[in-house]
């Protein structure tokens, strides 16, 4: 008997159904049967499963005689189905890579629930993905199971059959099966949930459902709509036969009168002379299905009314958007008109000599080189006001407190920067910033440069895509200087921003706390076992896949193979805190605590300084915790496409730092054998030291602040050193 009986019912779908079978038979977790259903098809679909199943004995095939719609052909499923668990799968969407293993854990952990309800993400055909809007709800179940009523949210995610898979014993022992016509899920989603005892949650996107350009049969114009109806009605006779049920009256009667208008709001659901008519029998619905005594509240109202009224209140309601949108586009104009005026009167007075303006990550918070410099001012010149600039009032209150900042656009953030006589920064300023005489701006930059960046992106199209190059170096032009760690980073930088600053050989600010042996709390926050090491994977985003985020190593099995004793930590990239990248499994596995997601952390260097060794591929992060000067290991199976989507000035695979692996089965043989850090390690490592740790001596920011911000002579940074060695005499001379 299989684990899971994925049943796919099939019409039309020809161009996409090869994708959605692969996405199932290459699961890593095999123990399934495919059971596809050929719904007469009037295409190629039917022979492209029967090629399936000649290949593959897991796969078996129903060619219905004649065409019965979607529920029909997942009910002529179940009869052949034999695993545990039920998934209805529609055959123009996709598993993502080891939902099937997730699902499978998840369904262990809480002891075989009657419904787990996981995860999904929108993919939009011309590339985008969007995550669940309220994949909240699943993050917040918790670990162990629950009854909808214990949890009423649960039913606010989207009433489909595909984002759940079903005990098959459960859904036999009710004899739950799907109606004809439109809204098939409805009557099935709704009497499911409010019937099952157990309902486990898993806050991983396990599928993409696919946003078609064309051929959505619920984005089709058509009477067929008028089948909601139909489909409440099975719901409120099943609430009817179940007595138990009675007190979800009111939320199903409130939530078939918003679903119903939904549907007469769309543009491209109902011809526009049914419009009146399903508004009409909407509200007979509503009428006759009202729980006594219950009040019609929010849109729904509506319905206690007439058409007339409908569209009145509909046509006043565009009306006042519109007449909203005008005067925010006059109070914008108004404040934009505000906002200059103010800019220029400030901009009259005479620059502050002792105000410094700092911003990191595109104003984050403090970050990085610009946090570190910031520090280091407060001690040696406390007579310097630092003030940060921050992109909101959410990300001014995580600021440490009596850290004085400014929120961008407003009329403070004009204020200081008018007056500002020093800006140090490791992102481009905006735009409208203009650069008065006399203003000092210290670019200090996020990493030494492996991929091509600035103008050496002009050669690659896909790197660059929606990266206005010419911009871009029109902002750097402001650049009064440019920190860097080595010779290598002076020209690049000069080579990438052909602009009017001086290269400063300083070393990085923000390695300061690693050249000098700092500590952190890193593994104490997260329970991680003094005598553990430490596996730190950090890799970047491709530029090759929209989004950026592509899985180059399966966490969980490099985790397995670690074994006892190794604790894998995983930092992606930062641009992806937000976006789907973790809920693809690494949110999930940190909460099975198989791996701990670092990703959010603020404080990189934290999170180095816990790592006893770094796997990355192509990431600046290397350089940094090169400083450290413990093993580094290169995974680098892609770097040909790497290279030729972004481009890169040397090859890191001919250079590494540390060994390179090119398979996950090399990565598990050189952390099972212990050459990560052999002697071999040990020198490649000291040749990338010498190379990229040149100026990196821990005293960057105090040098930084000396000589830029204070104007004392610039003195030249001393040899690299390993961490916690003794400092070289002190090369700072004051004026």
């Amino acid at each position: 008997m299989p684990r899971f009986s994925v049943i796919v019912p099939c019409y039309k779908v020809q161009a996409f159904l090869p994708e959605c079978l692969d996405s199932v038979l290459g699961q890593s977790f095999g123990d399934l049967e495919l059971i596809a259903v050929d719904d007469c098809s009037p295409d190629g679909c039917g022979a492209i499963l029967d090629e399936y199943a000649a290949r593959d004995p897991r796969v078996t095939v129903l060619h219905l005689p004649e065409n019965v719609g979607l529920g029909r052909a997942r009910n002529a499923g179940l009869p052949h189905a034999t695993g545990d668990y039920l998934f209805f799968l529609d055959s123009d969407d996709t598993l993502t890579p080891g939902a099937l293993r997730a699902v499978a854990d998840r369904l262990e952990e809480t002891a075989d629930p009657d419904v787990l309800v996981f995860d999904y993400a929108r993919t939009y055909w011309w590339g985008g993905t969007r995550r669940n809007v309220l994949a909240h709800i699943l993050a917040e179940a918790g670990a162990g199971t629950f009854t909808a009523a214990e949890r009423p949210e649960i039913l606010d995610l989207l009433m489909v059959v595909w984002n759940k898979v079903y005990r098959r014993e459960f859904v036999a022992e009710h004899g739950f099966a799907f109606p004809p016509g439109y809204y098939e899920d409805t009557p099935w989603t709704f009497p499911v949930l409010l019937s099952a005892r157990r309902i486990a949650a898993l806050d991983r996107i396990c599928l993409n459902y696919r946003q078609r350009r064309q051929g959505n049969i619920l984005s089709t114009t058509s009477r067929k709509h008028f089948d909601v109806h139909d489909q409440y009605e099975r719901v409120f006779a099943f609430v009817e036969q179940h007595p138990e049920l009675a007190g979800w009256r009111p939320y199903l009667h409130r939530k078939m009168g918003e679903h119903c208008l939904d549907i007469l709001a769309k543009p491209d659901r109902l011809p526009p002379a049914d419009k009146a008519e399903f508004f009409r029998r909407t509200a007979e619905l509503f009428r006759r299905h009202k729980p006594e005594g219950a009040r019609a509240e929010g849109g729904t109202a509506v319905l206690e009314g007439s058409w007339t009224g409908y569209r009145l209140r509909r046509q006043t309601a565009r009306a006042g958007r519109e007449a909203a949108r005008r005067a925010v586009q006059v109070r914008r104009a108004a404040g934009v008109r505000a906002r200059a005026g103010w800019a220029a009167a400030h901009a009259r007075r005479p620059l502050d000599p002792h105000l410094v303006v700092y911003s990191a990550s595109s104003h984050q918070g403090l970050l990085g080189d610009p946090a570190a410099v910031y520090a280091a001012a407060r001690e040696i010149a406390p007579q310097l006001r630092g003030v940060w600039v921050v992109q909101d009032a959410e990300t001014a209150e995580r600021l440490p407190s009596g850290v004085e900042h400014v929120v961008v656009g407003s009329r403070r953030y004009l204020e200081v920067t008018a007056r500002a006589t020093f800006f140090v920064n490791d992102v481009n300023w905006p735009g409208a910033l203009a650069k008065r005489p006399g203003s000092v701006h210290v670019h200090t930059h996020r990493s030494t440069p492996l991929k091509y960046l600035g103008a050496d992106l002009l050669d690659k199209p896909g790197a660059r895509l929606g990266f206005d190059v010419p911009q871009m170096l029109r902002r750097a032009d402001r650049w009064d200087y440019s920190l860097v760690a080595n010779r290598y980073s002076e020209l690049v930088w000069e080579r990438a921003f052909p602009c009017h600053f001086t290269s400063v050989r300083t070393g990085s600010p923000r390695n300061d706390v690693l050249v000098n042996g700092g500590t952190g709390d890193f593994r104490e926050r997260h329970g991680i076992p003094a005598d553990h090491t430490v596996v730190l994977y950090a890799p970047t985003r491709r530029d090759y896949r929209r989004g950026g985020h592509v899985d180059r190593v399966d966490l969980a099995r490099f985790a397995a193979d670690l074994g006892e004793g190794h604790t894998l930590v995983v930092r992606l990239h930062p641009s992806l805190v937000n976006g789907p990248a973790r809920g693809l499994g690494l949110t999930e596995l940190d909460r099975r605590e198989i791996v701990v997601d670092a990703t959010g952390e603020p404080d990189v260097a934290d999170v180095l300084l816990a790592a006893d060794v770094l796997v990355t591929d192509y990431s600046g992060v290397m350089f940094d915790y090169a400083n450290l000067d413990r093993p580094i290991v290169v995974h680098a199976d892609d770097w040909p496409a790497y290279t030729a989507s972004r481009g890169t000035y040397f090859d890191i695979t001919a250079e590494p730092p540390g060994h390179v692996c090119r398979s996950h089965e090399e990565l598990a043989r050189l952390f099972g054998s212990g050459a990560w850090r052999d002697e071999e390690s040990a020198r490649l490592r000291a040749a990338f030291r010498a190379r990229f740790c040149e100026f990196e001596d821990g005293r960057a920011a105090e040098r930084v602040v000396r000589t830029l911000l204070l104007g004392e002579p610039m003195p030249e940074a001393e040899s690299a050193r390993i961490p916690g060695q003794a400092a070289a005499p002190d090369a700072l001379a004051s004026t």
